[in-house]
Order: structure tokens, then C-alpha cells, then sequence
């Protein structure tokens, strides 16, 4: 097969032909030129540059200096050759984190995706056709709401910070206030994606302090306290007190989740929490550069009809069989948009199929002995680092003065004798990935993270090249 298929244009000619409209006919679209004209006829317009016409003429018909078609022999040589300059966390011992994690995942996973019922399922609909997908959903809702021990849970939401955010606008909605509070040492692209979704919804975001989280007592307007635990650097929150604060002010406790680490510690339900929101991608999904991954969304049952997105149900039918169906879709395409809470669905449920998968594989023993070794790899690694001259183990806020006493899952800041991206650049040189450079957060700090994943070899070979950067070690 050649990828050399030229584009015809609309009287057939070839692109480089006579063509005074500069309209190209799609290979792969054969609309014939009686189908064309039926279509602008049917919309009221005589050709397809009226069509376009309230689009600025510089930008109607641009030229395009593409390179001719090549063989696809020659594209899958081209790249393969681009993709192995690729360093990935499958090929060298991988230390980096941030909200993406790698983690064990069972070939159980991948064998039940790749399945044609599956892998080409859409939104189900019509329950009768589609009974296995709605299972699927019915078991992805059912794993999230025993993780992070919360009544009930959504069929997934595009990736976690996107729960974060609707969860949100969520509280905005019960509590008909229009304030809310996000701790600061939250991931920013949790308040990013919170601040774009509630722009133009009349609702304001502001970025506290714990100090300004335990004064609320006069504050009428506050909607939510929201705060990720582990946070970003990695340290345990006081989510108790979080959410103490936040009920006394009127308002609801939202919190964001590692969910691996809720097999550990006290999952969010255990802190009175009213929503619980985290990424989904630790549980079975590979890191794929960032997505797709799906958001996990759960919350305390009252709050059942102000979930976004959808929720599938358990039934019996007249005979008495199990049965699964779309319960409740409060998507702008069911009622009224302006009713809508959402207009999350599809997308999710391929990946939520994943983490389904994952943890019936795992079961509640696998995945607390997958956060248990994540655990103990990372603190292990954390004493030999701050072991070596000038490398500064700061869990917490990142600060050496927060560093005393401060509980952190897998992962933890570093203060480095150089900037990051340097001691990044000579670990990619021993095929070892480094830390996250969050060097414009805290100066001069990466963020290292160990999960089940990393050998203790692996370990010790990180810890042995930063020795040779420390300034004892550099002549």
C-alpha cells in the first residue's frame, strides 16, 4: 500500500490542474459532485466558497507547501526512527510522577480491551444490546466507590482533573454558593482546569492557605474547600481538619486522591468528605504521554442527582435476570442544556473498562501490596538520596523548614546541588529517567517518585549516578 493516493479536485482534475475554486475532493470522502450540489442546494447556497464566505479571504483557500506522498514503507521507517529518540518508562528505570504513574498492570487488562465488543462500543443506549459494556460501567462504578469508600460514583469523566473541576462546580450547585477554595499545595493544573471550567459560570475560584482554610467562620460564599491529598509534592494533607473547616462554613469538602494510595491510607470517605475525585490512570492504564486516562468521581448518595456525566444501574428484568441500564444521563443531549450538569460520557468508558479490569484482576489485596511496595520503595530511596552531600530530602511543602514530621506516599522533593534539567540531562545519559523538574516551584527541586515498579538495582543506580553530581564528587 502506497500513501501516494493524490487528492482530486471537484471537477477530477489533480491538485496541481486548473481548479478556480482551490477545492480538493477527499480520497477517503467520494462525495460525487450531483451529491455535493444536492447538499448546498439543500442549505441554501449556490457553491461551496459561499458557503465559507463569512470566513476572512486570506484564510479561505491558504497554501499548503506539503511534500509529495511517500511509500509507507518509507513513513513506518521515518517513524520508527522519531520514536526511538523517545527515552519511555519501559525501556530504563523511570523515577518521574507527578500525576502519572507507572504501575503493574495484568495482561488480563490488555486481553479484555482488545475484545471486538469492546473495543468498538459506544454509549449504551439501548440497554438490551448492549448488557456487557453497561456491566463493565456498573463494575468501574462499584471499584470507585470501595476504593475511596464513598456511596456512589459516575461512570468516569474525561481524566482527574476534570472530575476535580466539575466536582467543583458540583458543590457550586447544592450549596447555591458561587465561591471556591482550592489549598495551595494542589497540583496548578487542578486550579487550571477548575478556573477554565467555571470562567464563564458566574463562579470564582481562589487559591488559600491551610491558615486562610481554618478562619472560615465568617464566610457565607464559600461553595467548597477542596484540596489534594497526597498533594502535589507528594506530603499527606490534614484531611480531617479540611474537612472540618469546611462544614462548619456551610460548604462541602471536596477532595482529590491518588486512589493506589487510598489501599494504604484512609481513602476520603473515612473523613466525612462530600466528594471525592482522582485520576484513574495508576489503576490499570498505561501512561500512553499523558492520555487518554479517565477521572474517577464519587460522592456522598444526596448529592446523587447532581453528579455529572451518567450512572449505570443494577435491575432485574420481569423474569428476574440481572440487569444493567443508563440510570440517570443528566447530559445536556437527555434534558434541557440548560438543566444539564454535564456533557461528559463516552469518551470514558474504554479506559474505565481498564481500571474495571485492573482491579477485579488485582482485587483489594493486590492493590494495597502494589501501594505497600510503592510505599517502602520510595522511602527507601528518600534515606539513601538524603544521605548524599548537598541533596536535600524535603517532603512537605518543599520547604527544608516543613520537612520534620511530614507522612508522603511515593513520592518526595528533592532540593539538587544543580538545576534539574542538568541532572536530568546526565541521567538520560546513564538510560535513567529522571525526577519531575519543578524548579519553578521550588528552586532547584525535582520531584522523585518510586512505585512497584522500580527494583531496588534501579534505585541504587539513580542513587550512585547523583553521588558522582554531588560537589564532593565533581573535581
Amino acid at each position: 500500500m502506497l500513501l501516494r493516493t493524490p487528492h482530486r479536485s471537484v471537477e477530477g482534475s489533480d491538485v496541481n490542474g486548473d481548479n478556480a475554486a482551490g477545492i480538493l475532493q477527499h480520497p477517503y470522502i467520494p462525495n460525487t459532485e450531483g451529491e455535493r450540489a444536492e447538499m448546498l442546494a439543500e442549505i441554501g447556497v449556490s457553491d461551496f466558497a459561499e458557503l465559507v464566505q463569512d470566513i476572512p479571504e486570506q484564510h479561505r483557500f491558504p497554501d499548503i507547501d506539503l511534500p509529495d506522498g511517500i511509500a509507507e514503507l518509507d513513513v513506518v521507517r521515518e517513524l520508527s526512527a522519531l520514536a526511538s529518540r523517545n527515552l519511555n518508562a519501559s525501556a530504563a528505570p523511570s523515577f518521574i510522577g507527578g500525576g502519572a504513574y507507572r504501575h503493574f498492570i495484568p495482561s488480563t487488562v490488555n486481553a479484555v480491551l482488545q475484545r471486538g465488543e469492546f473495543v468498538t462500543s459506544y454509549t449504551p443506549y439501548q440497554p438490551e444490546a448492549a448488557q456487557g459494556t453497561l456491566q463493565a460501567g456498573f463494575e468501574f462504578q462499584t471499584a470507585v466507590c470501595q476504593i475511596l469508600d464513598m456511596d456512589i460514583a459516575n461512570a468516569g469523566m474525561y481524566d482527574g482533573p476534570t472530575a476535580f473541576a466539575e466536582a467543583c462546580l458540583m458543590a457550586c450547585r447544592i450549596t447555591k454558593r458561587r465561591k471556591v477554595l482550592i489549598l495551595e499545595s494542589a497540583d496548578r493544573r487542578l486550579v487550571e482546569v477548575a478556573e477554565s471550567y467555571s470562567r464563564y459560570q458566574d463562579v470564582e475560584v481562589e487559591v488559600v492557605t491551610r491558615s486562610d482554610v481554618s478562619d472560615l467562620a465568617d464566610r457565607d460564599d464559600v461553595a467548597c474547600v477542596a484540596w489534594q491529598s497526597p498533594n502535589f509534592l507528594g506530603a499527606i494533607e490534614d484531611n480531617g481538619g479540611m474537612s472540618d473547616a469546611a462544614h462548619e462554613a456551610g460548604a462541602l469538602a471536596v477532595m482529590h486522591t491518588y486512589p493506589v494510595a487510598c489501599a494504604m491510607f484512609k481513602p476520603p470517605g473515612s473523613f466525612d468528605v462530600d466528594i471525592a475525585t482522582a485520576e484513574g490512570q495508576p489503576l490499570g492504564v498505561p501512561l500512553s504521554f499523558g492520555g487518554a486516562y479517565v477521572g474517577l468521581l464519587a460522592a456522598k448518595s444526596q448529592h446523587l442527582r447532581q453528579l455529572p456525566g451518567r450512572i449505570i444501574g443494577q435491575t432485574v428484568d420481569s423474569d428476574g435476570n440481572v440487569g444493567y441500564a443508563l440510570t440517570l444521563q443528566t447530559r445536556e443531549q437527555h434534558i434541557r442544556r440548560e438543566r444539564a450538569t454535564s456533557n461528559i460520557c463516552t469518551s470514558t468508558q474504554l479506559v474505565g473498562l481498564m481500571v474495571a479490569v485492573y482491579c477485579a484482576t488485582m482485587g483489594p489485596a493486590g492493590i494495597r501490596e502494589a501501594a505497600e511496595s510503592s510505599y517502602h520503595n520510595a522511602h527507601y530511596l528518600a534515606e539513601r538520596i538524603n544521605q548524599l552531600p548537598a541533596w536535600n530530602v524535603v517532603p512537605g511543602n518543599g520547604s527544608t523548614d516543613d520537612a520534620s514530621g511530614a507522612v508522603f506516599f511515593n513520592e518526595f522533593p528533592v532540593i539538587c546541588p544543580m538545576p534539574p534539567a542538568e541532572v536530568n540531562r546526565r541521567l538520560r545519559a546513564d538510560n535513567i529517567i529522571g525526577g519531575l523538574d519543578i524548579n519553578h516551584i521550588v528552586p532547584n527541586c525535582m520531584l522523585v517518585c518510586a512505585t512497584e515498579m522500580n527494583t531496588r538495582k534501579e534505585m541504587d543506580d539513580l542513587v550512585r549516578a547523583l553521588s558522582l553530581m554531588s560537589p564532593a564528587a565533581i573535581p
